[in-house]
């Protein structure tokens, strides 16, 4: 059996299947499609089988395949053309996907009659997947939900990569801001400096021609002998 997992996804041990189940857009005379996932989760090549409940409505390809280790496949499962609603919109119909582990290298045509028998001593493991139809106004509905979704998505990546830059930028302004104010800091103490030197330098030169004027006063005052 299976589990569903994150995302709608159905993990087996083998194998994870995407998504959990298969939804198509039911129109009278159009064919429809869903696509399947399948992801190998093991170290091992692993073989798979898609059976159906109604083998005549549906198309499956590849109905059976070979994954390599921790790669993935593609399955396409394809509504035919239908001439009739069902009941109600709902779908009864089931898809199993059994798998495998198989020989590596082994080619999908060489897989043995038996590869998906239980009764042949092998462990099989088994997915279930049910059907839904969605009618085309349901599918658009959802598609411009989703397209909505996406939007507002992208807005607020915008926003916050609007709010990052505006961050960024005044984180710019307030080191500009800081630097300026330092080179002023260092530009008031150097004329602070300047000034004092100036200052001393009249003082000394005031000190100076004052001794001078009274060495020469006591030079030139006449002798009382």
């Amino acid at each position: 059996m299976s589990a569903v997992g994150a995302a709608g996804a159905a993990t087996n041990q083998l194998v994870s299947i995407k998504p959990d189940e298969l939804k198509f857009t039911f129109e009278l005379e159009k064919q429809s499609y869903c696509d399947l996932k399948v992801v190998n989760n093991t170290e091992n090549h692993v073989a798979f089988k898609v059976k159906t409940t109604s083998p005549k409505k549906y198309f499956v390809r590849p109905n059976t395949g070979v994954v390599d280790p921790w790669d993935s496949c593609i399955i396409r499962v394809t509504l035919q053309a239908q001439r009739e609603y069902p009941p109600d919109m709902q779908c009864k119909d089931k898809f199993l996907l059994q798998s495998t582990i198989v020989p590596p290298n082994i080619d999908v045509d060489d897989l043995p009659q038996d590869c998906f028998n239980k009764d042949s001593g092998k462990a099989i493991e088994e997915c279930k997947l049910r059907v839904m139809y969605i009618s085309p106004s349901s599918a658009q509905a959802n598609s411009t939900e989703d397209s909505q979704l996406s939007s507002d998505s992208t807005h607020l990546n915008q926003a916050l990569q609007r709010l990052k830059d505006e961050r960024d930028a005044a984180a710019r302004q307030t080191k500009q801001l800081q630097q300026e104010l330092e080179m002023l800091k260092r530009r008031r103490l150097r004329k602070s400096d300047r000034g004092f030197s100036f200052t001393f330098a009249i003082f000394v030169a005031l000190i100076g021609i004052m001794v001078g004027f009274l060495l020469n006063l006591s030079l030139s005052s006449p002798s009382t002998e």
